[in-house]
């Protein structure tokens, strides 16, 4: 039998190779093709399945109570979000515009009075007495304190009005995201016939449990670090209306964001403390204290307890994956960074209980049988 001449082999595997490149290019140009347009709604698409992952099981309990109609159930879900989001925002919107207006139609009337400092003011460690000094001449010349913090105003007017583009634009998006997250309820055994496909394809046998890994810590997530964010913020925002303070729905929203980055709400509390035992009468100053102490604490109780739960990975790995996808990605990377974190230590242990030959090691305590 006769062997092809090499020429004829080498214009076989030329061939071969020009075809599967060519294929490559036009899947590789498809797949960018793609990307570029779904580029714009990447963000809500991807946020839409986080919030249909976490609240998934409380719309099956919906779903369950409504007789199994599972679009109504997940038109119910999404209406129900979709006030949550709007209604606060609304408000929030609302007294912040209101009380911008009343501020500016008193000072232009003249009617807008700063009321000296409390004498206790000097006495604060290292500021008080700069405190002090610009508070009194506020008091005694409102208009001479604007001249002189003019440069610091013009700074902090131009990023509240970027603020409150990126707010409002953020605040957009949700809205899409969660009208998304309705549609992936609604489809949800399609969906998850998909993403169990795909796991399969991607890792084998193994997929599922992946897939498993990847959902919990979504979840995880979602209760461990936004939803005691916000039981915080809320707790603080109850204090900062209780005690009568001044924009005690900007405060809350702070404490929630400085929640979310893990970052404390006691940063708010301290100052507000402050300006209560300086303006208040003693009994709430002294309650918002106690207050203050009791909710400062309300996150490092209650994410141990939430943060993991249900996953078999350490909470340290979620957590660390959580913080280090929020430096990178910003708030989508609380949940894409743990996600990826703890798939990564699930792919590590699978590969150390494999063994140098792919055989399974032993568990510690297993030894092996004698003969």
């Amino acid at each position: 039998m006769t062997t092809p001449e090499p020429s004829i082999n080498d214009r076989l595997f030329m061939n071969r190779t020009v075809d599967a490149a060519i294929r490559i290019g036009v899947i590789a140009a498809l797949l960018a093709w793609c990307f570029v347009i779904a580029r714009p709604f990447l963000v809500p698409i991807i946020w839409g399945a986080i919030i249909a992952v976490a609240v998934f099981h409380s719309y099956q309990k919906l779903q369950a109570g409504l007789g199994g109609r599972r679009i109504m159930a997940a038109v119910l879900v999404t209406l129900f979000m979709l006030v949550l989001l709007i209604v606060p925002s609304v408000l929030l919107g609302d007294s912040l515009v209101i009380g911008v207006r009343n501020v500016v139609d008193s000072f232009q009337s003249g009617s807008l009075h700063i009321p000296p400092p409390p004498e206790s003011v000097a006495g604060w460690p290292i500021i008080g007495g700069r405190v002090a000094q610009a508070w009194t001449l506020a008091s005694e010349n409102l208009e001479e304190a604007l001249r002189e913090a003019s440069p610091l105003l013009k700074g902090f007017g131009r990023w509240l009005l970027g603020a409150a583009a990126g707010t409002g634009l953020a605040l957009l998006q949700f809205v899409v995201a969660i009208i998304i997250s309705g549609a992936f309820l609604a489809s949800s055994g399609a969906a998850g016939r998909v993403t169990r496909a795909v796991a399969r394809r991607l890792a084998g046998e193994r997929g599922l449990e992946f897939a498993g890994v990847a959902e919990q810590t979504v979840r995880s997530v979602a209760s461990g670090i936004l939803g005691v964010a916000l039981i915080q913020a809320l707790l603080a925002g109850l204090g900062f209306l209780v005690a009568g303070v001044p924009a005690a729905g900007l405060l809350t929203l702070v404490c929630l964001l400085l929640g979310v980055i893990q970052v404390g709400v006691v940063i708010v509390l301290i100052p507000v403390v402050i300006y209560l035992f300086s303006t208040a009468d003693t009994v709430t100053a002294v309650g918002f204290l106690i207050w203050a102490i009791l909710v400062a604490p309300v996150d490092n109780i209650l994410k141990p307890i939430l943060l993991g739960r249900g996953v078999d990975v350490p909470m340290l790995v979620i957590f660390v994956g959580a913080i280090g996808g929020f430096l990178n990605a910003g708030i989508i990377g609380l949940f894409v960074g743990s996600v990826v974190l703890a798939l990564g230590y699930k792919l590590f242990i699978s590969w150390l209980e494999q063994g140098p030959a792919g055989a399974a090691t032993p568990a510690s305590g297993d030894r092996p049988a004698e003969t």
